[in-house]
C-alpha cells in the first residue's frame, strides 16, 4: 500500500488542528435570539454571562440563547455599549464553560478562524488571516480604542461570535456593526474589560469635556515655544460643561491633555477613558500665541443607552 505524499500528511495535520480549534471553542459559542428574523452569536466569557453584538439585539425583552443541545434559555440584557458594539446578557442556569482568551495578542498575517452559531444551533466557521490591528477608530457610537480586522468571511449571524487562533483561544469578539459592515473584532482583553462595567452597571463610562473642535495646523510663530504643529481649535463650548467650568475659551487651541499631544479628535477621545471620569486633568491650550495650562475635571459623556 503506497504511503501518501509528505505534503498531504502536513496538510491533513493542519486541517485537523483547525477543526480541533473550532471544536474546542464551540461549547462557549451560543446562538442568540434577539431579533425577529435572523439569530446572531454570542460568547460565554464568565459563568452565566454572555458577550454579544449590540446591534444584533433589536429587542430588550424575550431574548433567548441556545447551545448545541437543550431548550432555549431566557436571557436578561444587563448592559450595552454602542461605541464597541458590545452587550452583555445574563443567562441563569447556563452551564457552558467560559471561553479562554488568547495568551498572546494578535499578529498581522496569522491564521485565524471566525466562529459563530448563526442558526439551527449549528456551529459554523471560516478561515482567514489578521489583516490589521489598529485603533482608535470612530464608530457609530463613539470611539473604539482598538480593533482587529480580518479577511475571514463573516457569515450572516456571525456578529457576537469569536475570532480565534489555531488553538481555539479567543482573540476577539466579531462584529459587522461598527464600520459599514466590515469584518472586525473587538480584542479579547478590551472586550473582557468593557464587559465588567456593562455587567455591573449597564454602561461604560467615557470621559467628556463638552467641547466642539476642528483640527488646525499651528504656524511656527504661534506655538508658544513648543513643538506643537497641530491642535484642536475650540469652536463650541457646551453650557455647564467641564470645559466651560475649567476656564477654556472659544478660540483656544487645545494641544495637550496630561502631557499627551492631541492633534485630532481621535487622539483626544483615546485619552478620555472611563478611568478619568471625575478626575482633574491638566490641559494645555494656545491662547493668543501663549501657552496656557488649566485644570479640568473630566465629566461623563451623556447618553448611556441606545
Amino acid at each position: 500500500m503506497a504511503l501518501p505524499p509528505e505534503g498531504t500528511e502536513t496538510l491533513s495535520t493542519v486541517s485537523d488542528q483547525l477543526a480541533d480549534a473550532v471544536e474546542r471553542v464551540g461549547p462557549a459559542i451560543l446562538q442568540v435570539n434577539g431579533r425577529p428574523r435572523r439569530p446572531s452569536s454570542g460568547v460565554v466569557y464568565a459563568p452565566m454571562l454572555v458577550l454579544v453584538a449590540e446591534h444584533a439585539l433589536e429587542r430588550e425583552e424575550d431574548i433567548t440563547v441556545e447551545t448545541v443541545t437543550g431548550s432555549p434559555l431566557p436571557a436578561q440584557l444587563v448592559g450595552r455599549d454602542l461605541a464597541s458594539d458590545l452587550a452583555v446578557l445574563r443567562v441563569p442556569g447556563l452551564l457552558a464553560e467560559p471561553a479562554r482568551p488568547a495568551a498572546t495578542p494578535p499578529r498581522v498575517g496569522q491564521f485565524v478562524l471566525a466562529v459563530g452559531r448563526p442558526g439551527d444551533r449549528a456551529l459554523m466557521a471560516s478561515i482567514g488571516v489578521v489583516s490589521a490591528v489598529g485603533g482608535p477608530a470612530r464608530t457609530r457610537g463613539g470611539m473604539l480604542e482598538q480593533y482587529i480586522r480580518t479577511d475571514a468571511t463573516p457569515y450572516p449571524g456571525f456578529s457576537g461570535g469569536a475570532l480565534v487562533d489555531t488553538r481555539g483561544a479567543i482573540l476577539g469578539i466579531l462584529t459587522t456593526g461598527l464600520t459599514g459592515g466590515a469584518a472586525l473584532a473587538v480584542p479579547a482583553p478590551l472586550a473582557w474589560r468593557l464587559a465588567e462595567p456593562l455587567a455591573r452597571q449597564g454602561y461604560v463610562a467615557r470621559g467628556w469635556l463638552g467641547i466642539g473642535t476642528q483640527p488646525v495646523r499651528i504656524p511656527a510663530g504661534q506655538r508658544g515655544g513648543r513643538p506643537h504643529e497641530a491642535g484642536l481649535l475650540i469652536v463650541e463650548l457646551v453650557p455647564d460643561s467641564p470645559a466651560l467650568h475649567g476656564g477654556l475659551l472659544l478660540g483656544d487651541i487645545l494641544v495637550t491633555l496630561e502631557g499627551q499631544a492631541v492633534a485630532d479628535g481621535e487622539a483626544l477621545q483615546a485619552l478620555l477613558g472611563g478611568d478619568r471620569v471625575g478626575r482633574p486633568v491638566s490641559v494645555q491650550v494656545l491662547r493668543g500665541g501663549t501657552l496656557v495650562s488649566v485644570q479640568i475635571t473630566v465629566g461623563q459623556r451623556p447618553g448611556r443607552a441606545r
